[in-house]
């Protein structure tokens, strides 16, 4: 069934923590050209007023001057790890927490997933597994009233090697699979996590795979070049992205002295 959630348009911040490698651009875009292409598709898809967009280079000291310049925003994945001790790494937890404590909507992928919930008190490590490439399945273990249409599992692209290893205090566990157990969470009704790609097209994660080749391993490599005949639930979670940024939330602000 077709999301029917807004009848507004979202305008949507693209917190942006990388850019795509140089001599890639030309074929599949920068981050923040996937996640308009996702949002973009699953509206069309949901039958959704188009989202509009506002990219913010947080790597580089461009950020919100208020949270309230967009409806909601989305934290991209990055090469840096999130206990990196730089300069824009600190300033964007900050601006998580002031998202956090005044329930702003965000949605964190991979390093963004890894973030939320370092900041907000749980742990993100390298995992002992190892690199995570390809197409990964993982199952859905709550259903909330935005995921429509609700599955109990759905694939992603995956391209990490830090994962969540311990939620944050209060997070709901939304998603996991044996290589990643903590593979999406929520925080109230203002905070997803996802550590998968849903922004990812398979091109781009063959590219990304044949560039670190020697670094993944043959035995890696070709798992995640063979995993990419299955199917992805690009849209699918697309719409759920949707879907929750436009979900109305009736959380209060945090009091003062709260903990966050």
């Amino acid at each position: 069934m077709p999301l029917d959630l807004s009848s507004r348009a979202l305008h949507i911040g693209i917190l942006q923590t990388d850019r795509v490698r140089e001599e890639f651009v030309d074929r599949h875009g920068d981050y923040p050209d996937m996640f308009h292409d996702l949002l973009l598709d699953a509206a069309l898809a949901a039958r959704m007023p188009a989202p509009t967009f506002r990219d913010f280079d947080v790597q580089h000291g461009d950020f919100p001057a208020d949270p309230s310049e967009c409806d909601g925003y989305v934290i991209t994945g990055s090469r840096d790890s999130v206990y990196d001790d730089l300069p824009w790494i600190a300033r964007l937890s900050d601006f998580v927490l002031a998202l956090h404590k005044q329930r702003h909507k965000l949605i964190g992928i991979c390093f963004g997933h890894q973030l939320i919930a370092q900041v907000l008190g749980g742990e993100t490590r390298a995992a002992e597994a190892g690199w995570a490439v390809g197409v990964h399945a993982s199952r859905t273990t709550a259903a909330p009233g935005w995921m429509r249409p609700h599955s109990d599992g759905f694939a992603l692209l995956s391209s990490h090697k830090d994962q969540v290893t311990r939620l944050p205090e209060g997070a709901n566990l939304l998603a996991e699979n044996d290589f990643c157990p903590n593979a999406a969470f929520t925080v109230g009704d203002h905070i997803l996590a996802i550590q998968g790609h849903p922004e990812f097209a398979k091109a781009y994660s063959a590219d990304l795979m044949a560039f670190r080749r020697d670094l993944l391993g043959e035995t890696v490599y070709q798992r995640g070049v063979d995993s990419l005949n299955l199917p992805i639930a690009r849209e699918l979670v697309g719409q759920w992205m949707l879907a929750f940024l436009s979900w109305q939330d009736t959380g209060r602000l945090v009091e003062e002295g709260e903990s966050v």
